[in-house]
């Protein structure tokens, strides 16, 4: 009988692979039993964080409108009387308007008229600002109060202590004159320094808005307008809290000298809807005239204009 040939190794290889085969699927099952657990292991960690915080929602307005074509002509041939005078190329340039230089015309936009005559000289200008909060617990309309707020306060004009809600259905801080609307004294303080209307009242030592009896039209006091200075004699013109108009809206009206023989008046509109902030400032300044340029006229044209913009926001 023929043996079989004997092939060295042959069944130790065998006796390997079948060790290496054994430990591979041991192996495999210890690394599935591993993974499985992996989610339960997160699931744990995730429930002990928490819900989410909420996300306070973007404001109402993502664009904004070109800002020199904003003004109707009709209205600029009112406010700008000293244009009809102009020859014809001259006259559609002061109705175009020079545009504000900004850097993203999405967040801010502004736009000067000017027209001079012999006797007086007017100006116009309006800044639109779309406030975005990087906050993503406050809102863009919350975020937009605080600056309104900081530039009522620079005008001297108290905020009153309650104000319309926000579109989030929650009320909306105003503050005081020796806080902003998120509370901060410093914070108000650093704003009406750097932006301060000349002549606005200041706020008490003991932080209580200064009381508001400046007559109709508050003169300037940098030093160029003697005591005494022409203001108006009417009542009800003086710088104030404006309703119907916007969200939240005040007027202030400021008297100075220009020069040795000029007077100027400017009245300010400004107006908050939801997270845009809107101010019309419209300037009449008299040549050789001891009387200011009249109070309530110019209030009542800065007004219809701020009512005209305030329209187009709501279209």
């Amino acid at each position: 009988m023929q043996r079989k040939r004997y092939a060295p190794g042959r069944t130790g290889s065998t006796a390997r692979t079948a060790v290496a085969l054994a430990l591979g699927l041991g192996l495999g099952a210890g690394l599935t039993a591993c993974s499985a657990g992996a989610p339960a292991d997160d699931i744990a960690v995730d429930a002990k964080a928490g819900p989410a915080a909420p996300v306070a929602p973007p404001g109402r307005y993502r664009t904004l409108f070109e800002a020199c074509g904003a003004v109707p002509q009709a209205t600029l041939k009112d406010l700008l009387p000293g244009a009809a005078a102009l020859p014809d190329a001259e006259r559609e340039k002061a109705y175009r308007g020079v545009a504000a230089v900004t850097y993203d015309t999405d967040r801010r936009v502004g736009c000067t008229w000017k027209a001079d005559t012999p006797d007086a000289s007017h100006r116009l200008s309006l800044d639109i600002e779309r406030v975005v909060s990087y906050d993503a617990a406050v809102s863009d309309d919350d975020r937009a109060q605080e600056v309104y707020v900081r530039k009522q306060l620079a005008a001297g004009i108290p905020v009153p202590p309650t104000a319309p809600p926000s579109t989030t259905g929650t009320p909306v801080p105003t503050g005081t004159a020796s806080g902003t609307a998120s509370g901060t004294a410093s914070e108000t303080a650093a704003g009406a320094t750097s932006g301060a209307t000349p002549g606005a009242p200041s706020s008490t030592a003991s932080g209580k808005p200064a009381p508001t009896t400046t007559p109709p039209g508050k003169p300037a006091t940098d030093g160029a307008t003697p005591s005494g200075s022409p203001t108006s004699d009417l009542t009800g013109l003086e710088p104030r809290v404006l309703d119907g108009l916007g969200d939240i809206a005040y007027v202030d009206d400021v008297v100075s000298t220009v020069g040795a023989n000029s007077l100027q008046r400017a009245v300010s509109v400004v107006f908050r809807t939801s997270n845009v902030i809107v101010t019309v400032t419209y300037r009449e300044q008299t040549t050789g005239s001891t009387e200011a340029p009249d109070s309530a006229e110019l209030q009542e044209k800065a007004r219809n204009l701020a009512r005209q913009l305030a329209e187009r926001l709501e279209e």
